[in-house]
């Protein structure tokens, strides 16, 4: 299976000098291709000792700070940000033959800005933090589903439901971030903003 791509090159000077600034342009074009879930991304974290483990999750904000989304810090990957916490970050805009590629470190947000967020979310999606203990071995879907119901006896609709404590925000602090546009005959254009003290420098990568 092969596709070519075609589209317009990506030069150095069309670039705004900072990651975060093209990150939002990228962004907002995605959106507008309407790219499934643009701020889908998928989330590479390891061990102490090298053994990676992927998922995706979604990202909830960005900012000039980095990319911000929400887990259980007792998941697997919360548990391996706390051991290692260099983790890459890629953005898959397929339908536009697109990525955006990022390698960074990991901290926690404060605890207010987790508990906006989290009162913002749906009230089942609420629960849902509670009642899944991420990661862990469970018996049954049953027992996933009656932890639920009974947290929803216990705070009905309306009522406000406490942040759980283990459960908060992660932001990726970038120190590389590569922007990836496919083109016909595998020539692609990657340009890569590596941090430079207190700047980025832009360099171009043969694809």
């Amino acid at each position: 299976m092969r596709k070519q791509y075609r589209s317009e090159i990506v030069t150095e000077d069309s670039l705004a000098a900072d990651p975060m600034e093209q990150f939002a342009l990228w962004f907002r074009q995605a959106a507008h291709a309407h790219v499934f879930e643009p701020n889908a991304m998928v989330v590479s974290t390891a061990t102490a000792d090298g053994r990676p483990s992927t998922r995706t999750v979604l990202m909830k904000q960005f900012d000039h700070r980095g990319f911000v989304f929400y887990t259980n810090y007792a998941s697997r990957k919360g548990q391996e940000i706390a051991e290692n916490p260099h983790v890459s970050l890629l953005f898959p805009w397929h339908p536009i033959a697109r990525q955006v590629i990022v390698a960074g470190t990991a901290a926690r947000v404060g605890r207010d800005e987790t508990a906006a967020y989290f009162r913002s979310r749906p009230h089942g999606s609420q629960l849902g933090a509670w009642a899944s203990a991420q990661s862990q071995v469970i018996a049954s879907r049953e027992e996933l589903d009656r932890r639920y119901a009974e947290l929803a006896e216990r705070y009905p609709e309306g009522e406000q439901v406490p942040v759980p404590p283990e459960w908060g925000g992660v932001r990726i602090v970038p120190h590389e971030v590569e922007f990836w546009q496919g083109h016909e005959n595998r020539l692609h254009d990657r340009l890569r903003y590596v941090r430079d003290g207190e700047e980025w420098r832009i360099e171009r990568l043969c694809p």
